[in-house]
This record gives structure tokens, C-alpha cells and sequence, in this order.
């Protein structure tokens, strides 16, 4: 087996190709013969290595040196300095521009943040952060000056929808839960996000856990449910223990656990972690996999909130639409149902091919919001709601 000093990774995807990459590949094997080196250094056709219009472009290891946009007459000097005389020739280099992630930004003019309003603010790992950004005050209005019917009531005139699947209206799924006459009921949340590239509930678990828990809180006071499941994919481990963080937190502060703030309420929860199987983001499917069993949906009816877990009264709902409840709570269901459109109250997160929309337009107000053209255009439709 030929043992090799460097290899060259030369990109051949389409794109690279109609520029030239063989092209490339053929000057790189010519001057490493034509100088000696084609013993010790191996070149290798591979996909893809960086953006879109950099082509052709090469990856050298083991420096891992990015080159980009490579011709047959840049070859000659750039063996010459990088492979015989070890200088990287840095006008061929990539050009690495800092990202910026402008969720975790500042706020831009007019624009309200409710989902993501912590995150990126406050350290995840400290509940008294959370605290301070009046964390659990929605709680203790729910808990001190609001029936259950109160809450579901205050829910439905949000216009608050589940964040996942039809858009259902959350409210009157918890109404659906709180009329079945069966004890004990669970709330569950859906945190197995298994949609390729798709990490809006990831961002908020791993940067405002407490958000999602106050919400679920909220909701089990409300359909009466006495114990919880956070659905959490395998592949979200710093969103696992951040979860059991939080958890571990809200119980020692009296937010979780037996009679919750001195109250006759009761609640806890504990963070399930699915085995990576996409077909658990359905709540039937989700739901066997929390009992254990193989992770397969069911047929409907019963709903889950007849007979979801243990054969039990069970609410389910995204990581989205329970951190919402906290502010809708705590600022009143006019403020939420301002936003928005008629029929698609507020918004939601999205992030495929992101782009920002700010200014009165279709919502109605600006928000804070990161969503697709295409989900713009038809966001009345219902399609704004999946």
C-alpha cells in the first residue's frame, strides 16, 4: 500500500466540471509527474467541498488548505510554492467570511420576537436568567388568577395553532383532553424534529428550555394532565441536556413537582429520547415509542387525546406552539391575534432557504419570523400553518 505526504481532494460536481475540473485534475497529475512528486502526493476526485460558484476548487491535506477557483494555468505556481516550497499561496485561497447569525442578533426596528425572544440572551443553563425575563410569571398568573377553562379560553382567542401537522387550534385540542373523563392525562411534547436541515425547535431547546416547560405547565393545568414527555430526537444531545437542565431546575425552584408554588397542582415531566426514526414525528408513532414499543402511527380515531399514552388521555404539541403560551398568557390573546392574518394568527419559524420579511405586509405587523417566499405567498391558505 503507497503511503502519500498530501492528497489533493479536486471537486467534480456538475458545476465544478463545466468549469474545467478534469481540466484541473489533468494539470495537477502533469506537473506532479513533470516535478517528481506524482509518488508523493495522491490526487482524488470528490463532490462538493465548499459553496456554490467557487469552482473548480481543491481541498489539500494534511493542512486542510481550501483552494477555489483553480485553472490548468494556475497548476504550475501553485505546486511549485505549496507542494515543493510549503508556502500556501494564499490568492487561491478561500476567502472565510465570519456568518453571522442574525436570529441571535439585534433587534431589528419594529420587529417583536416572541419564540425566539431569549435565545442568544440569556444562558440556558440558568434559571434565574430566565427569571428575569419574567420566566414563569405567566405560570403564576395561570396558577393564582385563572381557571382551567380560563386558560384554554384565553389559548383559543389567540388564534394559537399547532406548530406541526394541520394546524390544528391548540386550545380546542386541550379542551378535547380536558373533557375526557379518564385520569391520569399526560402532556406530551413533539421534539423529534426529523425533517432534513430543519432546526427551528432545536434553537429554542438548546437556548430557552424553560420557555417550552413553562408552556407545557401551563397547558397540563389547564386539560388537567399530571405528568409530561419531552419527545427529544437522539441527534439533539446538547438539546437533551440542556432539557434535563432545565428540568432538573424548575423542580428545585418549585415550578414542577408536588403542589407547584404551594397550590393544589401537581406536574412533572422527563425528556424521552427517540432512536432517530423519522416516523416518530407522527403522534401515534411518538406516542408507541414512549411506551417502548416500535415507533409505528396508528390508525385515527381514537385520537391521542382520547387514548394517546398508556392508553391515556394525552395532549401533543410541538416545542413551538408550548413556547408560545407563556407570552400569549402574559400579554393577553388580542395582543397575539394582532398579528398576523385572519386566518394564520402571529407566525412561525421556518428555515428553509431563509429569508427576513419586515414591514406591514401580509401579517399584518412586523415580526420577528424567519419563513419561505413560498409560505408567504400562501400563507392564507393555511399553508403558513403546517
Amino acid at each position: 500500500m503507497a503511503f502519500y505526504r498530501s492528497h489533493v481532494l479536486v471537486c467534480v460536481d456538475p458545476e465544478c466540471l463545466a468549469k474545467g475540473a478534469h481540466e484541473v485534475v489533468d494539470a495537477l497529475q502533469d506537473e506532479f509527474i513533470a516535478q517528481g512528486l506524482i509518488d508523493e502526493i495522491q490526487v482524488l476526485e470528490t463532490s462538493r467541498i465548499g459553496g456554490r460558484g467557487n469552482g473548480p476548487e481543491m481541498m489539500v491535506y494534511p493542512e486542510g488548505i481550501h483552494y477555489v477557483g483553480m485553472t490548468p494555468d494556475d497548476i504550475p505556481y501553485l505546486v511549485e510554492e505549496h507542494f515543493l516550497k510549503g508556502r500556501i499561496v494564499e490568492r487561491f485561497r478561500e476567502v472565510v467570511r465570519p456568518i453571522v447569525d442574525e436570529e441571535l442578533g439585534a433587534l431589528r426596528p419594529k420587529e417583536v420576537r416572541v419564540v425566539l425572544r431569549n435565545c442568544g440572551q440569556i444562558d440556558p443553563n440558568n434559571i434565574e436568567d430566565y427569571l428575569a425575563t419574567d420566566g414563569y410569571q405567566a405560570l403564576g398568573k395561570v396558577l393564582f388568577e385563572m381557571t382551567p377553562e380560563g386558560v384554554i379560553d384565553e389559548v383559543l382567542k389567540s388564534g394559537l395553532r399547532g406548530r406541526c401537522g394541520a394546524g390544528f387550534p391548540a386550545a380546542k385540542k386541550w379542551q378535547i383532553t380536558r373533557d375526557v373523563q379518564d385520569s391520569p392525562k399526560y402532556m406530551i411534547c413533539n421534539a423529534d424534529e426529523g425533517d432534513p436541515g430543519a432546526f427551528m425547535n432545536r434553537r429554542v431547546l438548546e437556548g430557552d428550555p424553560h420557555s417550552v416547560i413553562e408552556g407545557m405547565i401551563i397547558g397540563a393545568y389547564a386539560v388537567g394532565a399530571s405528568y409530561g414527555y419531552i419527545y427529544c430526537r437522539a441527534e439533539y444531545p446538547v438539546a437533551v441536556q440542556t432539557l434535563n437542565i432545565a428540568i432538573a431546575q424548575a423542580r428545585e425552584f418549585g415550578f414542577l413537582g408536588k403542589n407547584i408554588l404551594g397550590t393544589d397542582f401537581s406536574f412533572d415531566l422527563e425528556v424521552r429520547v427517540g432512536a432517530g426514526a423519522f416516523v416518530c414525528g407522527e403522534e401515534t408513532a411518538l406516542i408507541a415509542s414512549i411506551m417502548g414499543m416500535r415507533g409505528e402511527p396508528h390508525p385515527r380515531p381514537p385520537f391521542p387525546s382520547v387514548k394517546g399514552v398508556w392508553d391515556k388521555p394525552s395532549n401533543n404539541n410541538n416545542v413551538e406552539t408550548y413556547s408560545n403560551v407563556p407570552q400569549i398568557i402574559l400579554n393577553g390573546a388580542a395582543w397575539y391575534a394582532s398579528m398576523g392574518t385572519e386566518k394564520s394568527k402571529f407566525a412561525r419559524l421556518c428555515n428553509r432557504d431563509i429569508e427576513r420579511f419586515h414591514g406591514n405586509g401580509i401579517f399584518g405587523a412586523t415580526i420577528d419570523v424567519t419563513i419561505t417566499r413560498a409560505d408567504c405567498v400562501r400563507a392564507d391558505d393555511h399553508s403558513f400553518n403546517y
